[in-house]
């Protein structure tokens, strides 16, 4: 009875982790793999004035469908629940800026990394006093009180104006009414993209980065492996720079 007891067990381990790693073959049997992304979150996945959904994330997505030989579905949510959607297989991986986290790792499986945000240091174009984030010292900064940023900015003491936003902290710092704003690189690099006429510049950048993947349920080794070539064939082949230069004219893989 006992050697029946672990045999079964063996069998519905192996069993299990048979079913955990199909969802390759299974994408590779529909021709298509199914993305969930928000559609509305610029310029990562958003929809253009003609209603088409367009962005980083979504030409990204994109890419790696025809790398693995597929077509693209993507499924739209909003973020509070979009992670869960792979639980309950509504699609097969999120593509939405999710940034890699120790949390999130123990529930989920990440492809390596294709695009990363830091925080910068951002001032006026002719600023020759500010060069590090030790140089806002007794300094104006724009910043939302309660973000990291905010955070980031009283650390180095700096004199913190209360702002509602990026768009708001970059209005002031325009019209000079502060000296600079820290704020995440890929918001700069969008605005500047947007606005290359801005007198604006990054005077210094943090070392430590927040990386971002794509997101898959936990078990499917062959589908990770088949996502992560594909991202760095479209890195080889010059794919992923031209992207990159599409939305943000730098690149922001590092």
């Amino acid at each position: 009875m006992k050697k029946y007891l672990i045999f079964a067990a063996v069998l519905l381990l192996a069993g299990g982790l048979f079913a955990q790693d199909k969802d390759l073959e299974a994408i590779k049997k529909a021709g298509v793999w199914k993305v969930g992304t928000e559609g509305t979150y610029p310029p990562f996945t958003f929809h253009d004035a003609s209603g088409k959904l367009v962005g980083f994330d979504v030409e990204i997505a994109q890419e790696v469908g025809k790398k693995l030989g597929v077509k693209t579905e993507f499924v739209e949510g909003k973020w509070d629940g979009l992670i869960a959607g792979v639980d309950v297989r509504r699609y097969d991986a999120v593509v939405n800026e999710v940034t890699i986290t120790e949390a999130r790792k123990a529930k989920y499986d990440f492809s390596d990394s294709y695009i990363v945000s830091k925080a910068v240091l951002i001032v006026k174009a002719d600023n020759s006093t500010i060069h590090s984030f030790a140089d806002v010292k007794g300094k104006k900064l724009g910043q939302s009180l309660t973000s990291n940023f905010g955070k980031l900015a009283k650390d180095n003491g700096a004199e913190v104006v209360a702002v509602d936003g990026f768009n708001q902290s970059i209005d002031l710092l325009l019209s000079g009414r502060i000296d600079g704003t820290f704020n995440d690189s890929l918001s700069y690099y969008d605005f500047a993209k947007q606005k290359p006429d801005a007198k604006l510049k990054i005077a210094a950048s943090q070392s430590d980065v927040d990386a971002q993947g794509i997101l898959v349920r936990k078990g499917e080794s062959k589908l990770l492996s088949a996502l992560n070539k594909a991202l760095a064939d479209l890195k080889a082949d010059g794919t992923y720079a031209k992207i990159s230069q599409k939305y943000f004219g730098a690149d922001v893989s590092k």
